[in-house]
Formats: C-alpha cells, structure tokens, sequence
C-alpha cells in the first residue's frame, strides 16, 4: 500500500498509515484522562502529597513507625476516622492538627484514594 501523501507548505511529505495509526492512538492516549472521569478519579489528591505520605506513604504503605497502613482500608472508616480527629473526639498528636486543616472534600477523596488502592495477602510458610 502506497504511502498518502500530506502537503506541508510547498513540499509534499509521505506518511504511511501505521504512521498515522500511531499518531492518533498517542494524542487519544494523552487526553484519556481528560476524557474518563474513572482514570481522572484516580489522581492522586494534593493532600496525599502534602499531608499524608510523609507518615502514611503515597501508596498507603506506612513509612514511619507507629503508623498504620492506609491502603485498602475501607473508605467509611477512614472517613469516620479522620472526622474523629477533626472533632477532638479521637485525638493523636499530630493527627488531630491535620486533621482540623482537611474538608469535608478533602477527606472523602484522601478516603476514596488509599481505599481504592489494591493489596495483596500472602500467608506464611
């Protein structure tokens, strides 16, 4: 099959299709999360970053001592638990000031988040 041909100002230039083909599958591939609100979804919050990984890790393996790991916990509870901490009626040291910085909406997207993040279970040997 014969290449088709583009003009490009006063030169013709030839493209093969699987050149085309290519192209396109890379731009539709960059605007994928534009377009789908499911992998849009799936970015990571800015407080994650800010807030949380310091102790929690991004992927919700905790980093520090003492702290729990996040991922796969279930979403309700970590939202009855952070609003705990905002209250004042569960109270950690440094979780009861951060908490009392996050919004309703902040945390149900740091909850949807490390809920949605998938862990593996091995048994011992």
């Amino acid at each position: 099959m014969r290449p088709a041909p583009f003009l490009y100002g006063h030169k013709q230039m030839r493209i093969s299709q699987k050149g085309v083909f290519i192209a396109l599958m890379l731009l539709a591939a960059s605007f994928a999360s534009l377009i789908d609100p499911v992998l849009a979804a799936r970015a990571v919050p800015p407080k994650v970053d800010t807030l949380c990984q310091t102790c929690h890790g991004k992927d919700g393996k905790a980093t520090v001592v003492g702290s729990p790991n996040l991922s796969g916990q279930q979403k309700e509870y970590l939202i009855e638990q952070l609003r705990a901490y905002r209250s004042g009626t569960r109270r950690h040291e440094q979780m009861s000031i951060i908490a009392k910085s996050l919004t309703d909406d902040d945390i149900e997207n740091l909850a949807e988040w490390y809920s949605s993040i998938k862990i593996t279970v091995e048994k011992p040997k």
